[in-house]
This record gives structure tokens, C-alpha cells and sequence, in this order.
């Protein structure tokens, strides 16, 4: 059984270093491996006085991260999807602005050995967001506040990677705020996560009663925020606030600090469990964001904010390079995000991509057959679809991500066979 997804991309292709400084039409992925391959290797093109930043983005899985990693990209190179564990291994994205360039580091979501093997996850799942994190100059923290579930606080595992890399500069990123009707639940949202404290300010707020019963559909202007800023959106007014002491740390103060190193090269401290299984946020936070990233709302905010916080240091890449993934890489997550989409279950982390075919056409597009080998006939059932419509919308609907990805005709033919 097979699909085929096609579709036509008009206007020329970018090339070269024409889109140095450009953020919003950031050049394509090249579609031949070995064209990549010879990106990857080129020697970087170093400005006059070069600055870098390394972004690493965590959080829980399905938080948003490949989300807001394409949104700072320009371009969808990370695969997307509703299904939780949608990113297998740490992949990183490239944005190259005049004399800086921001490495994101987008990685797999915390989670726990017990729920990797549960979806069948390879050991790199669980290694992955660490060794991001021993890399990173700057870390994301992403929180869905959609979630009713998990917004409230931050999971065990992203407590343990803060705890442990307590060195490395920290941002709460409040993501799909403009799923939140009450916006008001922001600011109750912003003192959990952050234990009252935000660089170094320790917060006591005083809420007005009436304001806690009325529904406010306003939404505010979503942008990089203090809580007092915060307090401008719902009239919340803010009573106090306090330096944190100097000598506060997660050990000696009442109310919960942390102790942040100044030479990033010290071997982190981990904080013992003990006191992370009391802590439903993380008072090391320097800023706090609100935006909504599948919209790209206020996603530019945040990515001037990165790009001021750069240090003088030697590029990583060529400014032409996007990604450091391969095009088949790209293919395979992009297909495997359809699949997660739309199959049921545990169906689609058992499906097995083989690439049969990579060539460009005669007039210029870029065919692309794969097999998508699946345990059991019933497996096969569901990810054909009743009179093929499941395995003809994944073929589509990847086709015109891939076209997104690397400005090109794309002829996408999909088989499904059983594992013999």
C-alpha cells in the first residue's frame, strides 16, 4: 500500500550567505546529504567580532519545544506533533543574525526510565536533555499553562536538571498563554513556578479579592515580564519586595533560594532529592516569558532578548547552515510526526522508516520513496486507513512540510509492508 504526497513551492531558492541577518526568511536545508555534509564541515564565516550563544530548551514532553525551536529557526526543520516523546535525540538549529549566531539545542523531554521503556525509547532519551544542559550558556524552560495537569509545577526531572547545573542562566518560558481565558491564572502561575523569587527578588503579592472571582477574557501584552509587570495585566497590586540574602541557598534559607556559582566551569553540585520533592518551582529564574509559539506570538521577543545575551566567542557553523540534522534525518521525524498524528496508541513507536529512494527529477524535484515497516497486519490496517485515506494524508501533509524545509518540489510515495 502506498501514498503520495506532492506539491509546488513558487519563487527562488535562497543561497549563500544573502540571508546573513535575515530572521524571517532564513535560507533552506540543502535536500542532498552530501551537500550538507560539506555545509557542516565548512570552515565557519567569521565576522569582524563574532558572539554566540548556546540555547538549550527543556521541559516536559509535548511543552513545546521543536515548537519554539522552529519559531526561532524561521523555518520547520524539528518534527511537531501532540503525541508525547515526538523528538528521539538531541538536534540543534542554527539562527545566524549580522555578528551573532544562537545555537538551540532542541532535545527530547525530561522523563523517567520507567516511561522511555513504556514508549519504547532508547537510552540517548534519557541522556540527551543532560548532556545538553553541560553544553548550554543559557537554558529555556518551557511550560505548557494549558495543561491543567502539570502547569502548577515543574516536573522531578527538570528540578533535578536545574538543581544540577545551578551555574547556567535560566528562563521561565509560559507557553500557549493564549490557551488561558483567566489571565489573571498567569500571575498565580508565575509565583509557583518560580518560589517567589526572580533574579534574586524575593516577591509577596497581595491579591485583590474581587479579582480572584471575575473572569477576565483580556488577554494582556504578552512579552519578556517582571511579576510587577505582570501585576499591570489583572490590577494585582504587588506589596513588597526584598533582596533575597546573599548567603541564601537551598540548604540554609527558609524561603527556598539557590546558590548559583559564578565560574561556569565549576563541577555542579547537585541538590539532594530531599528538598527538590518540596519544591514546586525553581527560584534561580532570571527572566520570565509569556508567549503562545505555535502562533509565533512574541516569539521575536524573546529571540532579541537571546540574541543581547550572546558573548564575544568564535562561531560554531557557516552562516548557511540551519541545522545540523541531515535531510533524511529531517524526512524520517517530519514522517514519523504524521504517523504520530494520526495512529492510535503505541502504534506509530513501532513503526520501522527505511528510505528506498533519494534523487532529484527532471525538473528539479526532489522524489523521496520510504517503507514503513510495522510489526503486525493490524498495524498495517490502521496506518493504511480506510481506502488508503490515512497513509495518502501522511504522505501529504509531510510532503508540504518538507517543501517548507527545503524550497522544493517534493514527490513523496509512502509503502507499508509487515515485518517478515
Amino acid at each position: 500500500a502506498a501514498g503520495n504526497g506532492r506539491g509546488a513551492i513558487r519563487g527562488p531558492r535562497a543561497r549563500g550567505d544573502s540571508a546573513r541577518g535575515s530572521l524571517s526568511a532564513p535560507q533552506p536545508v540543502p535536500r542532498v546529504a552530501e551537500e550538507q555534509e560539506r555545509l557542516l564541515r565548512h570552515r565557519p564565516d567569521q565576522p569582524q567580532s563574532p558572539r554566540v550563544l548556546k540555547v538549550a530548551i527543556i521541559g516536559a514532553p509535548n511543552a513545546g519545544k521543536s515548537t519554539l525551536s522552529n519559531q526561532l529557526l524561521g523555518r520547520k526543520v524539528f518534527a511537531v506533533s501532540k503525541k508525547v516523546h515526538t523528538t528521539r535525540c538531541q538536534a540543534q538549529g542554527v539562527v545566524t543574525s549580522e555578528d551573532t549566531q544562537l545555537i538551540i539545542l532542541d532535545t527530547p523531554g525530561l522523563t523517567t526510565a520507567l516511561k522511555a521503556k513504556r514508549h519504547k525509547l532508547n537510552e540517548s532519551m534519557l541522556k540527551d536533555p543532560w548532556e545538553s544542559m553541560k553544553h548550554a550558556d543559557i537554558v529555556l524552560v518551557l511550560v505548557d499553562v494549558s495543561d491543567h495537569w502539570t502547569r502548577n509545577c515543574l516536573s522531578q526531572e527538570v528540578l533535578k536538571c536545574l538543581s544540577q547545573f545551578p551555574q547556567i542562566p535560566s528562563v521561565l518560558v509560559l507557553n500557549k498563554v493564549d490557551l488561558v481565558k483567566k489571565k489573571f491564572i498567569l500571575l498565580d502561575l508565575v509565583a509557583e513556578l518560580t518560589e517567589g523569587i526572580v533574579n534574586g527578588q524575593k516577591l509577596k503579592m497581595r491579591y485583590n479579592p474581587e479579582h480572584n472571582s471575575r473572569s477576565s477574557s483580556k488577554t494582556p501584552k504578552i512579552s519578556q515580564v517582571s511579576l510587577s509587570e505582570i501585576r499591570a495585566y489583572e490590577s494585582h497590586s504587588l506589596q513588597e519586595t526584598e533582596k533575597v540574602p546573599e548567603d541564601c541557598s537551598l540548604d540554609s534559607c527558609s524561603d527556598v533560594g539557590s546558590s548559583v556559582a559564578s565560574d561556569k566551569e565549576q563541577d555542579p553540585k547537585p541538590c539532594e532529592h530531599k528538598h527538590l520533592k518540596n519544591m514546586k518551582g525553581w527560584p534561580g529564574f532570571q527572566e520570565i516569558f509569556m508567549l503562545a509559539a505555535l502562533h509565533g506570538e512574541e516569539v521575536d521577543t524573546l529571540k532579541q532578548y537571546l540574541l543581547m545575551q550572546a558573548k564575544p566567542g568564535p562561531w560554531e557553523f557557516h552562516s548557511g547552515v540551519l541545522t545540523n540534522q541531515s535531510p533524511q534525518e529531517i524526512c524520517d521525524n517530519i514522517i514519523r510526526e504524521k504517523m504520530l498524528d494520526y495512529l492510535p496508541l503505541e502504534v506509530p513507536y513501532g513503526v520501522h522508516q527505511v528510505t528506498e529512494m533519494w534523487e532529484e527529477g527532471p525538473s528539479g524535484e526532489l522524489l523521496i520513496m520510504q517503507n514503513l515497516v510495522v510489526p503486525r497486519k493490524s498495524h498495517m490496517m490502521m496506518l493504511i486507513g480506510r481506502k488508503g485515506k490515512i497513509i495518502s494524508r501522511i504522505a501529504q501533509e509531510a510532503g508540504q512540510d518538507l517543501m517548507n524545509a527545503f524550497l522544493c518540489d517534493i514527490r513523496l510515495k509512502l509503502r507499508v509492508e509487515v515485518k517478515s
